[in-house]
């Protein structure tokens, strides 16, 4: 996971495919918007929105999540960050300030993920969506120090919505 910031080509109201028009608000509670571009993520996890928005209002941040394929995040971390390979969340920051941030999800990484780490994909989605807010919110994991408050707060607010604490060692 890295922060990495974007200019935005369009408005955080309109589709990137104009064809669809505009996004629904489906997180009002936020005033974030989550936008699933895999139809995969429909049939592998059908809540998949009302995970991340349950996240993303625990955490306390608005943002933009995108729910996507590997295929897209390996081209975004290609071009971004100069690794052609996917990963499992990007976050951009805001390209303007009082902009809502963005957070992209890879719907394969995700699952790979999850069943390697014998964990409910819907846990590891909720993780990774609040990971992605604590980094929009500043927190990140570079230092060892950072990483364990970092660790810290992302178990807090996974306790709020009743998701177990990743770091917990069994």
């Amino acid at each position: 996971m890295i922060r990495l910031r974007i200019a935005k080509e369009n408005t955080p109201e309109m589709d990137p495919d104009s064809s669809r028009g505009p996004v629904p608000d489906t997180a009002p509670a936020t005033g974030s918007d989550i936008r699933v571009d895999d139809p995969a993520w429909r049939k592998f996890m059908p809540g998949a929105e009302a995970i991340v928005a349950r996240a993303a209002c625990a955490a306390g941040i608005k943002a933009s999540f995108v729910l996507s394929s590997d295929r897209a995040v390996q081209r975004l971390n290609a071009r971004d960050r100069d690794r052609n390979r996917p990963t499992n969340v990007l976050t951009y920051e805001p390209a303007f300030p009082g902009m809502p941030g963005e957070i992209v999800f890879a719907l394969g990484t995700i699952r790979r993920e999850a069943a390697a780490s014998g964990r409910r994909p819907s846990h590891h989605l909720a993780h990774l969506a609040v990971h992605g807010a604590l980094h929009l919110a500043g927190h990140d994991h570079v230092h060892a120090g950072d990483a364990r408050r970092m660790e810290m707060a992302e178990a807090r607010v996974l306790h709020r919505i009743g998701v177990p604490n990743p770091w917990r060692r069994t």
